[in-house]
């Protein structure tokens, strides 16, 4: 029975000796192995007669291929598997007094394993069929690679799994319609290029890559990003998104709660909006949404801080001299009520009030005196110069431009008015 995974074995006398360990996992092979009976004189060489002998561990490094071996029958003092499900476990031997960090598992196997070394420390029999005491192969540490790239469908893994270690996956050109299942099992993916396939639809399942920071879906056939991606582990992780040349007509609301995301490309697209609450993508650095059929653009966009901007080719419009007024007079109780839920940032849900009503809320319109607005507004539009916003800005169109239409929202008349230098 074997497992592959980066090992670290940490001495607990080196704090009492003033020493550290050097904090970092090596690259490794560990076998549960059957011990080869003792010859006498001993007095444990009969035991057990007729029986098997007691299993032990097996540490293989690359630099190491004959290996450590540790007795495992009540030797053990403690397990720690707080963290098992991101093939993380901490094994704590009695002696010699050495904690065993494996981390970079599988963590399905990494169950496996520590059941069996469970069953081996209470000296009972493994079921698992137990390996032979016998330097690992080097064959065996190509299981460890963290980068893949295929570029053609000859060169998929039909029958075979990915290798779990990998970090970095690239299946382009290879005629992908959906994703593949045996890649959402890779958690140490940071990467994933599925670009110049024929995909449709993302599983949300994907969202649970924990540890995703780039996702390249580039030249694919999707006509939408769910809202269950946007509200996933995602959210925390993915740095960079590139769904350019899709058929793909509005991104939802919740889209810019992935906050942390530095670069999104959204090129050759059918976008008609860009989610009204772009300004809260505080970190975004690089945005291109070229050659789409945007009108205008949302009123938190002038909230963006970028170093570069491509809006060329969209079918921007010329700011319409009248406002668009949609003012209730006296203000109806749900949008009162509304208002006072987001002006005082008091928390809701669906467990608290009905889903319709979380939806008006997340839809809410921000007025440029900082308040909201749900159907109750006046609604102008004014040009904005993208220099304002970026460093670095592509003209707009052929006769160089950098100016584009902003859409802005007033709560009241009396905020209309007071703006109406702005909307010139």
């Amino acid at each position: 029975m074997k497992l592959h995974c980066e090992v670290e074995v940490v001495s607990r006398h080196l704090p009492a000796l003033g020493l550290r360990n050097r904090g970092k996992g090596v690259r490794a092979v560990l076998s549960l192995c059957q011990q080869a009976p003792r010859t006498p004189p001993g007095p444990r060489a009969g035991g057990e007669r007729g029986g098997r002998h007691p299993a032990c561990l097996f540490i293989s490094t690359l630099k190491d291929k004959r290996g450590t071996r540790y007795e495992l029958k009540e030797n053990i003092e403690q397990f720690f598997t707080k963290f098992v499900d991101e093939g993380k476990a901490t094994v704590r031997l009695k002696e010699p007094p050495m904690d065993i960090c494996l981390s970079k598992a599988n963590s399905s196997s990494l169950k496996s394993f520590l059941s069996a070394v469970r069953l081996a420390h209470r000296g009972c029999d493994v079921e698992a069929p137990l390996s032979t005491l016998t330097p690992v192969k080097t064959s065996e540490f190509e299981k460890f690679k963290t980068k893949m790239v295929i570029t053609s469908k000859k060169d998929y893994p039909l029958s075979k799994n990915f290798p779990y270690s990998l970090e970095h996956l690239q299946t382009s050109y290879c005629g992908l319609v959906r994703v593949d299942m045996r890649m959402l099992c890779l958690k140490n993916l940071r990467k994933l290029d599925l670009s110049h396939n024929h995909i449709k639809k993302l599983p949300a399942t994907i969202g649970d890559l924990i540890h995703l920071q780039e996702l390249n879906l580039n030249d694919n056939h999707l006509e939408s990003f769910s809202v269950a991606l946007c509200q996933s582990t995602l959210q925390k992780s993915l740095q960079s998104l590139d769904i350019s040349k899709n058929k793909i007509k509005a991104l939802p609301v919740q889209f810019c709660q992935l906050r942390e995301l530095i670069y999104l490309k959204l090129d050759d697209n059918e976008l008609i909006r860009l989610p009204f609450k772009m300004g809260q993508l505080r970190n975004l650095r690089f945005l291109s949404a070229a050659r789409n059929k945007l009108p205008f653009l949302p009123s938190e966009f002038k909230n963006l801080s970028l170093e570069y901007l491509d809006l060329f080719g969209n079918t921007f419009e010329q700011p319409k001299v009248l406002p668009v007024i949609h003012l209730q007079m006296p203000l109806t109780l749900l949008e009162s009520s509304a208002r006072t839920i987001l002006y005082n940032r008091i928390p809701y849900g669906s467990h608290i009030i009905p889903f319709h009503l979380c939806q008006d809320l997340d839809t809410a319109k921000t007025c440029v005196c900082g308040r909201y607005s749900i159907s109750s507004f006046i609604q102008g539009t004014t040009t904005m110069n993208l220099h304002s916003v970026a460093h670095t800005v592509v003209l707009v169109d052929n006769m160089g431009g950098t100016e584009a239409p902003v859409i802005s929202y007033f709560c009241s008349l009396a905020c209309y008015v007071n703006s109406c230098d702005m909307l010139k």
